[in-house]
């Protein structure tokens, strides 16, 4: 089984998630009629007839995000900054994900802090690789860990920030119907981890004064 599984992986960057042989269109398409059998409707019908091509073209967009290297979008530097050396702070990037274990939606916004060491990165590839990692399979754990260690990476910056808040439908939805709960977590790196002070600064940029600490979720 073991050999099987190897021969359908095809080479990928190392850090990400392994690649698969993808399915044909037609199978995925049968796979969503199969689906639509087991919870109790004919997929030959009229209403759900086309169906099946919806929900694929569905998944090609909210799982976009397998197709996209995240550190491309942080080659582009700029190291002409006039001699800036304070926090840069973008806020409230909104992010649709989906959860892992019930492919339900997960949405929320991300806050990324960094402190910049000799460069800077243009602030729509924060978001854009905000993207690229909410669109795909994920916890919001993950995603707040992703970003943050990306940024860190290819930045090399004197530390990191993120914080992410998001609704869970796998947890309004179904389960135990929960509607209103947000999660909040969080990824400090470097001087935001080491320094309360740094920490501080950029939680009250984000509205979060005093609200996280450098041991929650800066592992």
């Amino acid at each position: 089984m073991d050999k099987v599984v190897n021969n359908r992986r095809s080479r990928g960057h190392s850090a990400g998630p392994a690649r698969l042989e993808r399915p044909t269109r037609a199978e995925a398409e049968a796979a969503v009629r199969t689906l639509i059998r087991w919870a109790g409707d004919d997929p030959e019908r009229e209403g759900l007839r086309a169906t099946p091509a919806r929900v694929v073209r569905a998944y090609e967009e909210w799982f976009s995000g397998y197709k996209h290297e995240p550190q491309d979008y942080l080659k582009r530097t700029f190291h002409e900054t006039g001699g800036y050396d304070e926090i840069v702070v973008l806020r409230d990037i909104r992010f649709e994900s989906h959860c892992e274990h019930h492919l339900a939606p997960i949405i929320g916004r991300i806050h990324i802090g960094y402190l910049p060491r000799n460069r800077v990165v243009g602030i729509s590839k924060l978001a854009r690789l905000v993207e690229v990692y909410a669109r795909r399979l994920q916890i919001q754990e993950k995603l707040t860990a992703e970003v943050a260690s990306c940024l860190d990476a290819v930045l090399k910056p004197h530390g990191v920030a993120v914080v992410a808040e998001a609704a869970h439908q796998c947890m309004t939805t179904r389960g135990v119907h929960k509607p209103g709960v947000t999660m909040v977590t969080s990824r400090m790196l470097g001087v935001f981890r080491d320094h309360a002070e740094t920490r501080q600064e950029f939680l009250a940029a984000i509205g979060m004064r005093g609200t996280i600490h450098a041991a929650n979720g800066s592992g």
